[in-house]
């Protein structure tokens, strides 16, 4: 769909360089406010676009921003008025000779009895397009409008009106061979309402938009007056009789091949049996209640139109020659189940399940039943399977709920945030045992167990123990055993006040006894339990247990429980949420229903946290709102941590139409048993070319998909172009599958394109989810998709995990055994074969192996071969990729790169064909390319907790911007088509983005997580790939890559590890470019370290690879190292030292100024030395390369050098007797002085030229001449000369370019400069040299870096404070820090508040409010409330709160050093702030609050109360401004103000400015 409105609607509306800026929802250096300038609604709807159309423009730039509230409701006012303004001057009519019929359109209309009039429609009457785009009429059925002739209205029609029902129309471009079509027209339903201004709505409307909203879009035509066909008699018996049967299995079958009628006959022919938009509403239909019979192959044949009123099961079902079989809509009856072995629809049949405008009310099942020894397989399709063949027309439309959405508050293990407790002891407890809970977060605060039975002493510890504690927490006790014999009486009484306990005066000899209550007494009375011990071994369980309420409102209930069972003693305590826990979601989820099944995707390392849950009641939910039962065992973030967003999907599975295979209980036969212990031949819909009609939403697949290649839950098999451009009208979609637990693969598009994917889920599947097959496969969309929980499957070695890989070499050559980490282990959610495909808003939420991965077929594969010439998939330039989520994926989340093998296995490559192989991605216009190149843009992706990597990108040009990278062991790695000589010119970048090293996301432990252990914090948490693991945000492979305007947060080295903000490749072979930009950086102050280098050890090996040796980078402006124009590469590279430099111990790194570039060093005749070379200045300190290339037929090195300096160059043997030196990177005029040792005896060839790379040509050749001197060779006098000293065995050449370079190019647009130098070496030469030949001088003195570091970057630094999967919504990021009474003796000064960097200080004991706009973050009031002093605090407060807090407010509360609040021992008031529970203040605790005061009761309000012996209270919380539900102000359409700072921190004592109201 946005696909279409960019292409035509928005370049018409908009003009085309606007239009395609929101299409590809370019950001520029702000959110896309420019379009708000010009866009003018009245003017559109007036001259530019259809009304159905203009109301998808309006919907789209509503929801990326671009329209305010006010701007959208006069929108859609100015809409509605254009669409029931009535025609001056309507079109006539045509009218039939015979005077009896008014003529139909010209597309296929010819006899049919109705006028279609170009009517405007009224709200809720939908309306099909018909004609040209450019067209803004609608087809109104004219036999429904008998007094509409020329826009004077007759006497109403009063006679029942025929409704038609069909699949929308092919084009005529593929008239005649893609089977029947349907002529398009007409207003559904009674028409006669049409007539007077009103269509009834369907019967269980689509979900989609605002109740009474008009729908617009056609999707089935209604047909001209039909004829009567003859179809079968209905049966009077239900069951259906014999004859009846045969009758159906008698439909005679045309001996020719079917062909498609021409269009008019086809469309009439289909038009005659269906009226209206619900399908199982059309009167010729004929009722089936076949009944079961599972030896019957059913046919519905030609001239059957049969609606299935009842279950069935048959061996086969095949739908064909025109039959149709409609399933019958009853919301009040039995569901319809229909059991097969496979159904087969082909050669004009049909098979319909609601429609789109009328979707399926009831329950329908299909189950696909039988085994896989079982029958034999249909050609072209297989066992257990739906199948459309060529004519085939599947249309299966259930209710559209809203398919995922996101977690909008934490869902924290058991419901709780501190997690659920449970506790049991048998022996070994004797005594009284106890539990202290904070009743405002169900936290177990404080345990103890006291031997009062056998210890007198123990009496006074436990007195002192219950001392300790503060009023009003949660007291839970239980004895063990027997607490009775050393209680005294005085303990007994203490307790019985304390504890408000009835029984424990008089608690004898092991006597079981329980109670729950609240420390101190309080308005409720304990819940208290004992039996009586008779010395028997058994008394039962005295249990106590009593329901609380926390301050985000969860009711959670504390259980005691004491008793003897067999002799044995027992007791223990739990704590869980009571009556369901609940689930706040982003979006509006009332489609969602009791009992219907969830999923909860992991928002940890592992994707084995995913949890299932089923719904419950919840008349108290609001519409976003869901009540799960059962307990999650996980922690789900429901919020933006630290500027990312890692809010959980919550995907629904269930769908009120369901497609199911049957299953066995175990794997068996030839099924993958040895991998799997479950049976995974399940069923699979296959969809061919030639198709007619093929729209499926609001589905359910379970149990579906085989461990068979092609057979696939949904496979569109070879099917071509599926869209407008094959000539589909309506072009084909999948919207709202719910694909679960199934065996291969969700939907596989195999060479098919233009097919739209929407809102569908793809949940515990085996092998490639969302799948495209052979490369060739292009113009596909996948829209706000979610896949989850993808496993290994054994189909293609990509699928294959590491077992797998080694147990499956059927198709290997030899005895090859395959390499598990880089032929196989490449499992994926979405693996896309093809760049031209787009991914829009997608979800992919944990993956064995790789979220997204782009991979490149060289030539196409399977079927498809010969299709596109080879190389093309690698230059096709990328689809749209916008706000895409990938996390807990183990590999990686986005993968750019790699290929499949594309040759069988032979002697000359063992390997499976299609294994993962090598390729690059680099795109250039038309995929050609020797046209510009056409960068590559992932916008909006958002990568976080992925073991490996969050991105992993190689190729040219790839730009990355507005994405964030959070917990990820590696958060983006940009690896270039491959330094000089792979590909010249290309780069790689990415800009406006957020890493993060450790969030506050701290995961939780299970679920497959392997490494638990201390963060850099100090508390513990998951980690990525092993403890030990150097935790980097922005990794260097090679380059050239530029990063800008990014930010970096919490990436703080610890004793277990190195975690840097940028760091290198780890055992690096390759080069590295001097020319890897960075600029415009903020490093936060949570990063603790910057750059680093590597050292020798765990991970970095020996750190000695030439990589490794040659790692830099280039500061532009200083805003990493703090001096602009700097270099910093490893301490002991002396290649880039000068007098100048300084160096940074902790970097293992040195900043130096001054020019660099490469030396690049082709060497033959031998290819297997190590190159050391030196600068002439620093020649005890030589650089030893052992090159990459080994057993290739050269070897290259690639230094990083200083320019125009002196270097010595010597192998460890004797010389090659061919080497070429380019010199890449230079501008023109910058030079090098080589000397390369060589044996004495040695003659020397030299030649200069330039070698084209790409055609492969060489010219602009010149020869050397021998010099008389080393200084004439070197005199930089344009002369090409060369001077060998035979005495030192040193030949001299001087190496300058002379040519001028362009961009990230390696060499000038002539082509690489070079020098080639060919010497004849004598046997037995000695090639020994001395160290330098040069003569001894200091090191030049280069520019030193500055002393004085640059000041603060006020450009530097993402500009978004957070990156999110709604970017519409602007955040304020808030943090508070209390102090208690404690903190303050320990000389912590200032309490203080943090709005984005702004910090606002309290040096005054009390507490602080500081009051904002929700509307716009501005600061509206400030306040401070003194603890210690005479005044009723208390009374204050509420009366600020109530009097001077306006409505839409986020209301910020610290404290410090709190004392006891005069005047109440409660504050209700702060229930008006979003508290579920009125506050109580502890003495010398700490408070915190984060409160909304409004209609609205937003999910981010947190409220921390501590005790003075607790740690001082502390919350951060991204909090989102002007959402919908404060209401703010429709007028105030401007963007958002902050009154704050995002990158420069600013403090602000609250005592210097005079408090305010």
């Amino acid at each position: 769909m946005l696909l279409k409105l960019s292409r035509y609607i928005l370049m018409d509306t908009f003009g085309p360089s606007l239009a395609w800026n929101l299409f590809r929802f370019y950001n520029c250096d702000r959110e896309v406010n420019l379009p708000k300038i010009h866009v003018s609604p009245l003017k559109v709807a007036q001259l530019k676009v259809k009304p159905f159309l203009l109301r998808r423009v309006l919907q789209l730039l509503r929801n990326m921003g671009v329209l305010s509230e006010a701007q959208q409701s006069k929108a859609f006012s100015l809409l509605k008025k254009q669409i029931l303004k009535p025609r001056k001057t309507p079109l006539k009519p045509k009218v039939e000779q015979s005077g009896k019929r008014r003529g139909g359109s010209r597309s296929g209309g010819a006899g049919a009895a109705c006028a279609c009039l170009p009517l405007p429609l009224p709200p809720g009457c939908p309306a099909a397009r018909v004609g040209s785009s450019r067209e803004a009429t609608y087809k109104v059925c004219g036999s429904a409008l008998p007094g509409i002739v020329q826009g004077k209205k007759k006497k109403r029609n009063t006679s029942k009106a025929k409704r038609a029902f069909a699949p929308a129309p092919r084009t005529a471009a593929v008239k005649g061979r893609r089977g029947a079509r349907v002529a398009g027209g007409g207003c559904p339903g009674p028409a006669v309402r049409a007539a007077v201004g009103g269509c009834g709505r369907a019967r269980d409307a689509p979900t989609a938009g605002s109740p009474g909203e008009p729908r617009l879009l056609l999707p089935f035509a209604p047909d001209p007056d039909p004829e009567p066909v003859p179809v079968p008699a209905a049966p009077r018996d239900a069951s259906g009789s014999s004859e009846r049967r045969q009758r159906i299995r008698s439909v005679p079958r045309p001996t020719a091949p079917f062909r498609a009628p021409p269009r008019p006959a086809a469309a009439a022919a289909a038009a005659r049996l269906f009226a209206g938009p619900c399908p199982e509403a059309a009167p010729h239909l004929a009722p089936w209640r076949p009944g079961s019979d599972t030896r019957r192959a059913a046919v519905v044949g030609r001239g059957a139109a049969l609606r299935l009123e009842s279950s069935a099961a048959f061996h086969s079902l095949v739908i064909r020659d025109g039959g149709r079989l409609v399933f019958a809509d009853r919301p009040h009856g039995p569901p319809i189940t229909l059991r097969a072995r496979y159904i087969l629809i082909q050669d004009g049949g049909e098979l319909h399940i609601g429609s789109e405008r009328c979707p399926y009310g009831s329950r329908a099942t299909i189950s696909l039943y039988g085994r896989a020894t079982e029958g034999a397989a249909v050609e072209g399709f297989g066992q257990k399977f739906v199948g459309v063949g060529r004519g085939g027309v599947l249309e299966l439309h259930g209710r559209r709920p809203r398919s995922w959405s996101l977690l909008d508050k934490t869902l924290h293990p058991g419901g709780l945030r501190h997690g659920p407790y449970s506790s049991e002891k048998r022996w070994g407890s004797r005594g009284l045992n106890l539990r202290i809970l904070d009743a405002g977060t169900a936290r177990v605060l404080a345990a103890g167990r006291f031997d009062t039975h056998l210890r007198p002493g123990e009496c006074r510890r436990l007195l002192a123990f219950l001392a300790r504690q503060p009023p009003g927490g949660v007291v839970a006790a239980a004895v063990g055993d027997s607490a009775a014999r050393s209680l005294t009486l005085e303990t007994r009484l203490l307790l019985r006040d304390r504890l408000g306990s009835r029984y424990i005066a008089r608690l004898g000899y092991r006597q079981p006894w329980a109670l729950v209550g609240i420390l101190g007494g309080g308005q409720l009375s304990p819940a208290e339990d004992k039996r009586e011990y008779h010395g028997n071994g058994t008394t039962g369980l005295a249990v106590a247990q009593r329901d609380f309420l926390t301050y985000d409102g969860t009711r959670f209930t504390v259980t005691a429980f004491s008793g003897w069972i067999k002799g044995v003693p027992h007791n223990g305590f739990k704590v869980e949420v009571s009556k369901g826990i609940i689930l706040h979601l982003v979006d509006e989820v009332s489609s969602w229903l009791p009992g219907d099944r969830i999923v909860v995707a992991s928002t940890d390392y592992s994707m084995h946290q995913a949890e299932e849950f089923n719904l419950l009641p919840c008349p108290e939910c609001k519409s976003n709102q869901v009540k799960i039962d059962g307990s999650p065992l996980y922690l789900h973030i429901g919020e933006v941590i630290d500027g990312v967003d890692m809010r959980a999907e919550v995907g629904l599975l269930t769908r009120n139409i369901l497609i199911q295979g049957e299953m066995e209980d175990s794997c068996y036969g030839q099924n993958q048993c040895q991998f799997f212990s479950f049976d995974t031949f399940g069923g699979h819909i296959k969809i061919l070319r030639n198709f007619s009609s093929v729209h499926m939403s609001g589905v359910e697949l379970k149990n579906m998909g085989q461990q068979i290649l092609g057979s696939y839950p949904v496979h569109f098999h070879l099917a071509e172009d599926v869209d407008e451009r094959g000539g589909y009208e309506r072009p084909t979609y999948l919207d709202n599958l719910a694909i679960h637990h199934c065996f291969s693969r969700c939907v596989a598009i195999h060479g098919t394109h233009g097919l739209l994917v929407k809102d569908t889920i793809g949940y515990d599947t085996l092998g490639h989810c969302f799948f495209l097959e052979d490369g060739t496969e292009q113009r596909n969309t996948f829209y706000h998709n979610l896949g989850l929980l993808t496993r290994s499957g054994t189909i293609l070695p990509s699928d294959r995990s590491e077992a797998m890989c080694l147990a499956i070499r059927s198709h290997v050559y030899g005895n090859y055994v395959p390499v598990p980490s880089t032929d196989c282990m490449a499992v994926s959610t979405f693996w896309i074969a093809n760049p031209n495909n787009n991914l829009i808003e997608n979800a992919a939420a944990g993956a064995q192996d790789v979220g997204i991965w782009y991979i490149f077929h060289r030539v196409p594969t399977g079927q498809s071969e010969g299709q596109y010439p080879e190389g093309h998939a690698e230059h096709t330039p990328l689809g749209v990729f916008y706000n895409n989520r990938v996390h807990s994926n183990f590999k990686a989340g986005l993968f750019i790169g790699k290929g499949v093998k594309t040759t069988r296995a032979s002697a000359e490559d063992p390997r499976e064909y299609l294994t993962v192989d090598n390729a690059r991605f680099h795109p250039h216009q038309d995929a050609d390319p020797e046209k510009p190149r056409v960068p590559a843009v992932i916008d909006g992706l958002i990568a976080f907790k992925n073991n490996d990597h969050g991105a992993w990108a190689r190729g040219g040009d790839i730009i990355f911007r507005n994405s964030g990278f959070s917990d990820n062991g590696i958060g983006l790695t940009l690896a270039s088509d491959g330094t000089f000589p792979t590909d010249e010119g290309s780069s790689l970048e990415v800009t406006r983005s957020i890493f993060v090293g450790e969030s506050s996301n701290f995961g939780s432990q299970g679920g497959q997580n392997s490494y638990w252990g201390k963060g850099a914090n100090g508390e513990y948490r998951t980690l990525p790939r092993n403890k030990t693991f150097p935790i980097r945000g922005f990794q260097i492979y090679d380059g050239p890559v530029r990063m800008a305007k990014c930010t970096f947060k919490k990436f703080i080295p610890t004793v277990d590890r190195y975690s840097s903000a940028i760091g290198f490749f780890m055992k690096n072979s390759w080069q590295i470019s001097p020319q890897n930009n960075v600029s415009q950086i903020l490093m936060e102050k949570s990063v603790g370290l910057k750059v680093f280098f590597g050292r020798s050890g765990q991970w970095f090996g020996s750190n000695d690879n030439d990589g490794d040796k040659m790692s830099v980078f280039h500061d532009l402006d200083g805003s990493v190292t703090g001096y602009p124009d700097t270099f910093i590469g490893r301490a002991d590279n002396y290649l880039l030292r000068h007098p100048g430099c300084l160096t940074v111990p902790r970097w293992n790194g040195v900043m130096c100024t001054g020019k660099f570039a490469q030396l690049y060093i082709q060497a033959r005749r031998p290819e297997n030395l190590t190159l050391s070379i030196a600068r002439a200045a620093y020649h005890s300190h030589p650089l030893r390369l052992q090159g990459v290339n080994r057993g290739a037929p050269y070897q290259q090195y690639q230094p990083v050098v200083m320019l125009e300096q002196a270097y010595v160059i010597q192998w460890d043997g004797r010389a090659p007797e061919d080497i070429i030196l380019y010199p890449i990177n230079f501008n023109r005029g910058d030079w090098l002085r080589v000397a390369l040792c060589y044996p004495r005896e040695s003659v020397f060839q030299v030649v200069a030229d330039i070698y084209q790379r790409r055609t492969g040509t060489v010219h602009s050749v010149k020869h050397y001449l021998a010099a008389p001197s080393r200084a004439s060779a070197l005199s930089r006098t344009g002369e090409r000369l060369f001077y060998f000293d035979r005495a030192s065995g040193y030949l001299f050449v001087h190496l300058q370019a002379h040519e001028a370079r362009k961009g990230h190019s390696y060499c000038s647009q002539q082509g690489c400069e070079r020098i080639k130098i060919m010497a004849h070496m004598y046997p037995g030469d000695s090639w020994s040299c001395g160290p330098n030949p040069f003569p001894e001088r200091p090191a030049a003195a280069q520019r030193p870096v500055s002393r004085h570091p640059a000041g603060p970057c006020r450009a530097c630094g993402a500009p978004q404070l957070a990156i999110t999967s709604t970017p519409s919504v602007k955040y304020i990021r808030i943090q508070i820090q209390s102090l208690s009474r404690a903190d303050v003796q320990n000389h912590l000064t200032s309490a203080f508040i943090k709005i984005n960097d702004t910090v606002f200080l309290f040096n005054r004991r009390g507490i602080f409010f500081m009051v904002l706009d929700a509307c716009s973050g501005a600061v509206v009031s400030r306040r401070h409330f003194g603890t210690v002093t005479g005044e009723n605090a208390a009374s204050a407060i509420t009366d600020y709160v109530q009097t001077f807090i306006k409505e839409r407010s986020l209301v910020l509360v610290c404290s410090r050093g709190i004392a006891d609040m005069v005047g109440s021992s409660e504050m209700p008031v702060f229930t008006t702030l979003g508290s579920a529970k009125p506050i109580v203040f502890h003495k010398e605790g700490s408070f915190a609050m984060l409160g909304y005061k409004g209609q609205a009761n937003p999910p981010w309000i947190k409220v921390l109360n501590h005790a003075g012996y607790q740690k001082a209270a502390s919350l951060q919380h991204y909090v989102p401004l002007k959402l919908k539900e404060y209401q703010c102000p429709t007028n105030d359409d401007e963007s958002l103000k902050f009154a704050f700072s995002q990158n420069h921190s600013e403090h602000i004592s609250v005592e210097a400015v005079a408090p305010r109201d």
